[in-house]
């Protein structure tokens, strides 16, 4: 049936769009209805480059017609159909523009989930790209009050982190997490969160900055009254006298198992590095004779 053929649906819609002589205004009613025939023909053909512009095609018609819900799930399916092609700086632009579009109609779940989508196709291809749109998907739902939403995505990102041996921007990531949840309140997640940044800096051997950290995280209440606060005080104080059969002993612990499971991964190899060098300085520290002159 000539009807049905996507090709000319495509043309008849073009020229429903098109201004001329005889026609003053375009007809994104007709033509949006033709590009949404057309990209659906085209998807059951397994044509999926024409399925992919027709919905791009029909996406740009709702937004013409002022319908941005419509626009982002046609944008939607052009991203998934870019995934299909393998075409990955598109995956990201589409889900990037449906998020944009679900952001006009005050829809924020929806909005992050597009880019949580896109992310999820491209951890393992672009996974730098992945981390982006996690991290702005994180950013949507906080900015809207819904930061318990955005957990998972926290998640998500320290993983890809991990995987890339970015450890200090996967450290950064848990400390985010970590505020996030102090302000809805879940306090175990909380206290999961800045131990899991400690371990990650003990398995980059940066004890100082796990010192740090650690004490950071302790000027907050509920992180100082934990079990996640004690067995950090446990693990830096084995490093400090650096007792390796300890750490390890430590790394097995039930607090550490409640850990996600990137997280107990680093631990079980703790400690990486030369914890006896760690002790030497320290004593060293400790013995260091007072300087008379030096009065600062």
């Amino acid at each position: 049936m000539a009807s049905s053929d996507p090709d000319k649906l495509m043309l008849k819609a073009d020229k429903q769009t098109k201004l001329s002589l005889t026609r003053w205004s375009a007809d994104w009613r007709s033509a949006t209805a033709l590009y949404e025939q057309a990209a659906i023909a085209y998807r059951l053909a397994k044509n999926y480059e024409k399925a992919k512009e027709a919905f791009e095609k029909a996406s740009k018609g709702q937004e013409m017609l002022s319908s941005p819900w419509d626009a982002a799930k046609h944008m939607e399916s052009a991203g998934s159909l870019a995934k299909e092609l393998r075409n990955w700086s598109e995956v990201a632009d589409f889900y990037r523009r449906a998020s944009e579009l679900y952001i006009e109609c005050g829809r924020s779940q929806p909005a992050s989930d597009a880019l949580t989508k896109g992310a999820r196709v491209l951890e393992e291809v672009v996974p730098e790209e992945a981390i982006k749109l996690y991290t702005d998907a994180c950013a949507i739902l906080e900015e809207d009050g819904k930061e318990q939403m955005a957990f998972d995505l926290y998640r998500a990102a320290t993983s890809v982190y991990i995987k890339l041996e970015k450890f200090t921007d996967a450290a950064a990531t848990l400390l985010r997490w970590g505020l996030a949840a102090d302000k809805c309140n879940a306090t175990n997640s909380q206290c999961k969160a800045y131990l899991s940044a400690i371990i990650v800096y003990l398995y980059l051997h940066d004890s100082t900055q796990a010192e740090k950290c650690y004490n950071d995280c302790s000027q907050i209440d509920a992180f100082l009254r934990s079990d996640q606060n004690r067995c950090a005080t446990k693990l830096l104080s084995a490093y400090a006298e650096g007792d390796v059969e300890e750490i390890k002993h430590i790394a097995q612990s039930s607090t550490i198992t409640h850990l996600d499971h990137v997280i107990i991964r680093l631990a079980r190899k703790l400690p990486t590095g030369d914890v006896a060098a760690l002790e030497n300085n320290a004593s060293k520290e400790q013995e260091e004779p007072l300087d008379e002159n030096d009065l600062t």
